[in-house]
């Protein structure tokens, strides 16, 4: 980091953490007391507080990181400060934890910013590095739930810190940082198994390059996922061999054995646990929700479009739609087949009105029976724009990202935007790094849904008739 670069950065760090201390305090002050999922998370992290590690509240899902990291940091600083009653691990001192991992989250995005964006030498560079760094640590579903105690802030620190590592070639303190992130939430094992998935697809286009050069073929370039039958058939053949082919799987091992044990470990826990979720799991069932997929792709265009839309982009869409007519109407076929047959409405979706999915579900789907299926050429579009997003990737980068995202997302019976964070940020920090005009247009987008957000869950609260307690609307 240049020394005037690394002065902005600072500069930055301590403005937008004393804004998110000043908007935490407004928040704690109007939310006293735990909301929402806070009544299981907070009395949890109380309990292992005051050292009660062996009981555990079965309404939790998720594994105890949070609440560890927690009582790690505040244990010290309470017993530096002296601090006594009921301050210690209260509700606010727990909620100041995610202030924290904002920090960390805006330094890692940064780290990675820089890092993937290396070769990048322009005047605006330094400033563009920067402010997407600001921007993403601001987007909205994540920024929100800095100020509550959820486990969201700290599972995408850690995540974002492990595939950091595996981009410096540290895999063993990525694979040690994964299972950190697993800690925080098990569906994080998903981006572990996408770092390793980064030093497979690095072997394989190593690989099919090679192929490349031998057959002089140019019509599929490696660089580019082939938007045809015959390319996908080539991609798959080429795929099974290399897994099948003793040599290569020996080259991978060598270097990404640290995640194959992460790996084996988790699938050990998930036997015996007997699957992936811990206490009740009533309520989170895994399906094949296919539409979860292009809610994603729909989610991540809306958060994308100052950054990635514009004329000639949208032009060359209608060109490949010229260009290759039955390609889009066979994938636009299989999207209405998926709509139809795989769509799952979970019951929170349709009963807790204090969810932003509530109101998209309710007012937009719910209209009317055949609006799912008339939003299918958005979907078709949203995917292209996706994809088009990863040109200057690898084909087996590509494949493996994709891969990781139909994992993340398709299981999930209930739409749920927090669900997207790592997903969105992934694909935003691949994207090539945008012109600074388009940067402060996502940011100012990013402040105008912060603002809002923040707006109504201060000052626009309602009650339900069986309940006494203000509601709050939220992400």
């Amino acid at each position: 980091m240049e020394n005037f670069e690394g002065y902005i950065f600072t500069a930055l760090c301590s403005t937008n953490f004393l804004i998110s201390c000043l908007l935490f305090s407004r928040v704690t002050r109007e939310q006293r007391e735990p909301y929402m999922d806070e009544i299981f998370h907070v009395p949890q992290a109380q309990k292992y507080c005051h050292g009660k590690f062996n009981e555990w509240d079965p309404m939790i899902t998720t594994l105890p990181g949070l609440y560890l990291v927690s009582v790690g940091f505040i244990k010290p600083v309470v017993w530096l400060a002296d601090l006594t009653g009921q301050v210690v691990c209260s509700t606010a001192m727990l909620r100041f934890i995610n202030l924290l991992f904002n920090c960390g989250n805006l330094y890692v995005l940064y780290l990675l910013v820089c890092k993937l964006h290396l070769r990048e030498k322009t005047k605006t560079t330094t400033s563009r590095r920067v402010l997407s760094a600001l921007s993403l640590s601001t987007f909205p579903v994540l920024y929100f739930f800095n100020f509550l105690y959820y486990t969201d802030a700290g599972s995408t620190f850690f995540t974002l810190f492990t595939y950091l590592m595996t981009l410096y070639g540290c895999h063993k303190a990525s694979a040690f940082l994964g299972v950190c992130s697993v800690l925080f939430r098990q569906t994080n094992i998903i981006w572990v198994a996408f770092c390793a998935g980064t030093l497979v697809a690095a072997k394989m286009d190593e690989v099919w390059r090679v192929e490349h050069a031998k057959k002089r073929d140019e019509k599929c370039p490696a660089s580019q996922v082939p938007l045809s039958f015959s390319g996908a058939k080539k991609v798959a053949l080429f795929v099974l061999e290399f897994l099948t082919s003793p040599s290569h799987v020996k080259a991978v091992l060598l270097v990404a054995w640290p995640y194959a044990l992460v790996g084996a470990s988790f699938l050990a826990f998930v036997f015996l646990n007997d699957g992936i979720v811990v206490g009740d799991r009533t309520s989170h069932e895994a399906c094949l929700n296919f539409p979860q997929l292009f809610y994603f792709l729909s989610f991540a265009l809306f958060f994308s479009l100052p950054v990635s839309l514009c004329y000639h982009h949208a032009l060359r869409f209608l060109q490949a739609l010229k260009k290759q007519p039955f390609f889009f109407l066979f994938v636009t076929c299989v999207c209405l087949l998926l709509v139809w047959k795989f769509t799952f409405v979970h019951k929170y979706l349709l009963a807790d009105n204090r969810h932003f999915p509530f109101y998209v579900w309710n007012r937009l789907f719910q209209r009317h029976e055949l609006v799912r299926f008339l939003l299918v050429p958005v979907y078709v579009f949203a995917g292209w724009n996706f994809l088009d997003a990863f040109k200057s990737h690898s084909l087996f980068w590509s494949l493996a990202f994709l891969v990781c995202l139909l994992a993340a997302t398709v299981p999930q019976k209930l739409l749920e935007f927090r669900y997207f964070i790592v997903p969105y940020l992934m694909y935003r920090l691949h994207m090539p790094l945008p012109s600074f005009p388009r940067l402060v247009v996502e940011f100012l987008l990013y402040t105008v849904v912060n603002a809002a957000t923040l707006y109504l869950f201060i000052s626009k609260t309602f009650r339900w008739p069986d309940s006494a307690a203000p509601q709050r609307f939220m992400w």
